[in-house]
């Protein structure tokens, strides 16, 4: 493993994908009954989007000793393509299970937003639902730091979204994510619904989502993982935005396994989070 600080087509590809992140609609077990461990009972809340007027849905839970007196961090979670905002809260794959973990042990808030299920990757109706979503949260609790992660499609989104409104969060978790939707040749299809249309009728949507461009905006914290065998998600521009942000002596954690895949084990997931989490302790909190 190369690990560094300063600072997820063919139909067999997308099958691969299906199996490696997508939700598969499966009974309950007594794994999902035990996944949010340390909050109270997860809240399925629903709102009207304001850019469409249409109904949309996040996963809000409350640490199990929340009081609302107090000032807590927010953990936003980013589901990966073809999934929706159940997954970093039931599925007990390390990526989604140790964030709860931390989070829950930090008695954070955690979020999980559907962004416009099930294939956002950021686009504009799911950026102005997060900046709803936050802007509701921001008037019903106190809030310290906020933090957006995500994993695949979540991790790119993460990036965009701190690339897109680096005002509005104070550290950014990526995991297996790219930082350059220009290049980006998977999921084409989806993309471009999202995006409304293609890279050559809307390049400013793919540019301003692509955070390699935009290495100046990211002065908080950043974590990221890659796998050098990824081959749904490719590494390479994740690798050159951190190469940027080191020479800027930006906080910054690279997690690189150069035979690694598309995916996260739980000890990588958990020394991301915590490398952010630490770099904040010592930050005062923003007037949120």
């Amino acid at each position: 493993m190369l690990k560094s600080q300063s600072g997820y087509m063919t139909s067999s590809v997308a099958l691969l994908c299906t199996v490696l992140w997508c939700s598969a609609a499966v009974a309950q077990t007594q794994a999902d009954k035990d996944s949010t461990s340390g909050f109270q009972e997860p809240q399925d809340v629903e709102f009207i989007a304001k850019h469409d007027q249409t109904p949309q849905r996040y996963v809000l839970l409350l640490p199990s000793k929340f009081d609302d007196k107090q000032s807590h961090d927010l953990l936003i979670a980013l589901h990966g393509h073809g999934s929706d905002r159940w997954q970093f809260v039931q599925q007990a794959r390390p990526e989604c299970s140790e964030l709860r973990r931390i989070a829950a042990d930090k008695q954070m808030i955690f979020v999980s937003p559907d962004y416009r299920a099930k294939t956002s990757w950021m686009g504009p109706a799911a950026e102005a639902d997060l900046l709803q979503i936050l802007e509701s949260l921001r008037g019903k609790y106190r809030l310290r730091h906020i933090i957006i992660s995500g994993g695949s499609m979540g991790g790119t989104s993460a990036l965009a979204f701190a690339a897109l409104h680096p005002d509005q969060v104070r550290g950014v978790v990526a995991l297996n994510g790219t930082a350059n939707m220009i290049d980006y040749e998977m999921f084409q299809d989806a993309i471009q619904a999202s995006y409304g249309g293609t890279k050559q009728e809307k390049p400013d949507v793919y540019r301003s989502r692509s955070a390699e461009f935009f290495p100046d905006r990211f002065t908080m914290p950043v974590a990221v993982t890659t796998g050098g065998q990824d081959t749904l998600v490719p590494p390479d521009s994740v690798l050159r935005l951190v190469e940027q942000l080191k020479k800027q002596n930006r906080p910054v954690l690279s997690i690189h396994r150069p035979t690694g895949g598309h995916d996260t084990n739980a000890e990588d997931t958990s020394a991301a989070l915590n490398f952010v989490l630490d770099s904040l302790s010592s930050k005062p909190a923003p007037n949120n």
